[in-house]
C-alpha cells in the first residue's frame, strides 16, 4: 500500500465518488444522511475535480443572469426570488483535511480533490486511485454522474475545431463559456433539449447587451421537441427567438471545419452556418468506468449501474444519481438525470449505507427555466411520442419561476417540493373556461398517457403543485375527463 491509506473501523462509512468529467453529484445530501444516522461516521469524497461539492443547476440558469461582473470568481448569484447564495453547499471550514480523517474523534467529512478512482477491489473493500494510492472502506457509494456527449463528427474534425467547442457540465465550463461569449462575435449551440435551450436563452439575453450572435440548431421541429407536444414545442421556440436567439430547426449537422479562423457548420440540407464557437449540448453518457473492476452490471437499455430497490449494486456498494439504473414500481426500470433524483436517491443511499434498508419509491421531478418568466416542472415519463392532453389557462404575474421562488423561499425549487405529499387533493370549484385561446399557453397542465393511464405530467408555469402530480402518477388510474383532473392544480384561479 502507498503512504496515503485510510482504514475504516467498525462504524466508519467512507464514501468514494469518482467523477470522470462531472461534479460530485450532490454528495452533501449523501453525507448529511449518513452522519444524521451515524454522527461519528467518517466520510471521504474522492473527486477528480478541483472544487468542493457544489450545485449544478445554476450553471445554466441564474449565474448567467447575474449583474455582478465578478460572478465567475465569487460563484454567488441572486435567485429568482432576489436572495443571494453561493453555488457551494458548504464553506471550506465545514470539511476536514483528508489526512486528519483517520484521527477525527467525532468523525467528519473530507474531500480528496484532483484524484480519480480507477479500480475497485470489492472483495478486499478497497479502491485504487490514479496515483496508485489505495484506500480501504466499509461502505462505498458510487455517484459518478455522467460525461457530456459530443458529436462524433466534431471529435473527428481535428484539434482546431475541438478547441472551439465546449461540452458544458461543470464550473470550469461555465467560466470558460462566459469568457468566450465576451470575446467572440458568434456562438452556436447544438442541441434543443433542456441544457441547450437554457443556455440559448441565457446567452440570448446577453446578445442584446453585447451584440453577440447566438444560434441554436437541433434536429427536431422545435425546442425540447423530444419532451413537449409539438404545439408547445413550437410555442417555446418562438419564446427562445424573442430572447435574441436565431433558431434553426430540423438541422442535421453534416460536417464542421475550421476555415479562416472561424468554424463552418454544414447541414445535411445544404444550409451553412459560420460561427466562432460551438456548445455541444447533445446529452449525457452515464459514467460506468468502474463496472468492470467492481463486477457491477450495466443496464443494456438505459445505461448506468443496475441497482436493487435499495439502490444497492452489491454487498457494501451503493449507487445514486445519474449513474444509477433503478426499478420504478410504477413506471418500470429507469435512469434519471435530474437534480431532484440526485437529491433523493443520494439521501436514501446514505441512509441505507447505515442500515435503514429503505426502498426507493420516490417519483422524482425536474424543472427547466427559460429565464425568470417561463418555466416548467415535470414528473414521470414525459416523452413527446406519447399521447398527451393539455389544459391551459391565462397566466398572471405570479405564474413565473421568479414568483414561485419568492413564494417558496428557495431557488432550487425541488428543495421545497421533495418532502411534500398530497394525500387527498381538492379540486378547485372554479369552472373551466368554455373556450381556451389555443395560442395562449400562459400556464397549464400536460398529461402524458400510456395505455390510457397518466405516466407523466408537465406543470407549465404552474408551481408548488408537484405533490398532486406525484399522487396522480402513483395512483395509476384511468381518468375519463382530464379537464376535471386539471382542476386539482387550480390553474383557473387568478
Amino acid at each position: 500500500m502507498t503512504a496515503l491509506t485510510y482504514f475504516s473501523h467498525r462504524f466508519w462509512v467512507p464514501m468514494f465518488v469518482s467523477c470522470e468529467l462531472s461534479m460530485i453529484q450532490f454528495p452533501n445530501l449523501k453525507f448529511w444522511s449518513i452522519r444524521a444516522r451515524d454522527p461519528g461516521a467518517k466520510v471521504l469524497i474522492v473527486t477528480d475535480e478541483p472544487d468542493l461539492p457544489y450545485m449544478r443547476p445554476p450553471l445554466s440558469k441564474e449565474l448567467w443572469f447575474s449583474d455582478d461582473p465578478a460572478v465567475t470568481d465569487t460563484l454567488r448569484f441572486k435567485q429568482w426570488n432576489g436572495k443571494e447564495r453561493s453555488i457551494y453547499f458548504q464553506p471550506p471550514s465545514f470539511y476536514i483535511r483528508p489526512e486528519d480523517l483517520d484521527g477525527a474523534e467525532n468523525g467528519g467529512v473530507a474531500v480528496l480533490n484532483n484524484r480519480k478512482v480507477v479500480y475497485m477491489d470489492v472483495r478486499g473493500n478497497k479502491v485504487k486511485l490514479d496515483d496508485d494510492t489505495e484506500i480501504s472502506y466499509d461502505k462505498c457509494l458510487i455517484a459518478t454522474g455522467g460525461i457530456p456527449r459530443n458529436l462524433q463528427l466534431i471529435e473527428r474534425a481535428g484539434e482546431e475545431v475541438m478547441k472551439r467547442t465546449t461540452l458544458f457540465r461543470k464550473i470550469e465550463d461555465f467560466k470558460s463559456l462566459d469568457k468566450v461569449s465576451r470575446n467572440v462575435k458568434s456562438v452556436t449551440i447544438i442541441g434543443g433539449g433542456f441544457l441547450g435551450s437554457e443556455l440559448a436563452c441565457a446567452l440570448g439575453r446577453r446578445s442584446t447587451e453585447s451584440g453577440l450572435e447566438v444560434i441554436q440548431m437541433f434536429p427536431e421541429k422545435g425546442n425540447m421537441g423530444k419532451v413537449l407536444p409539438e404545439y408547445l414545442s413550437n410555442w417555446t421556440t418562438e419564446k427562445v427567438k424573442k430572447e435574441g436567439v436565431k433558431v434553426l430547426t430540423e438541422a442535421l449537422v453534416k460536417s464542421v471545419t475550421c476555415k479562416d479562423d472561424q468554424l463552418e457548420i454544414k447541414l445535411k440540407d445544404g444550409r451553412v452556418v459560420t460561427t466562432d464557437h460551438i456548445v455541444a449540448a447533445v446529452g449525457l453518457e452515464p459514467n460506468v468506468d468502474l463496472a468492470k473492476s467492481a463486477g457491477l452490471e450495466v443496464d443494456s437499455d438505459f445505461g448506468g449501474y443496475r441497482v436493487n430497490a435499495e439502490l444497492q449494486a452489491r454487498s457494501n456498494i451503493w449507487v445514486a444519481g445519474d449513474a444509477a439504473c433503478f426499478y420504478d414500481i410504477r413506471l418500470g426500470r429507469r435512469r434519471v438525470e435530474h437534480h431532484d433524483h440526485a437529491v433523493v436517491s443520494g439521501r436514501l443511499a446514505g441512509e441505507n449505507m447505515t442500515g435503514a434498508s429503505k426502498p426507493y419509491w420516490h417519483q422524482s421531478m425536474f424543472w427547466s427555466d427559460l429565464g425568470p418568466d417561463v418555466g416548467y416542472e415535470a414528473i414521470g415519463i414525459v416523452d413527446s411520442s406519447l399521447p398527451t392532453v393539455g389544459v391551459f389557462a391565462k397566466a398572471t404575474a405570479k405564474d413565473t419561476p421568479k414568483a414561485a421562488t419568492e413564494m417558496s423561499g428557495t431557488g432550487i425549487r425541488s428543495e421545497s417540493e421533495t418532502e411534500d405529499t398530497a394525500v387527498s387533493p381538492v379540486a378547485s370549484d372554479t369552472p373551466s373556461p368554455a373556450a381556451e385561446n389555443k395560442d395562449d399557453f400562459g400556464k397549464g397542465v400536460i398529461f402524458y398517457l400510456r395505455d390510457k393511464v397518466v405516466v407523466g405530467i408537465i406543470l407549465w408555469n404552474v408551481f408548488n403543485r408537484m405533490p398532486i402530480a406525484r399522487k396522480i402518477i402513483k395512483d395509476g388510474e384511468e381518468h375519463a375527463d382530464l379537464n376535471e383532473v386539471a382542476k386539482l392544480f387550480n390553474i383557473h384561479e387568478d
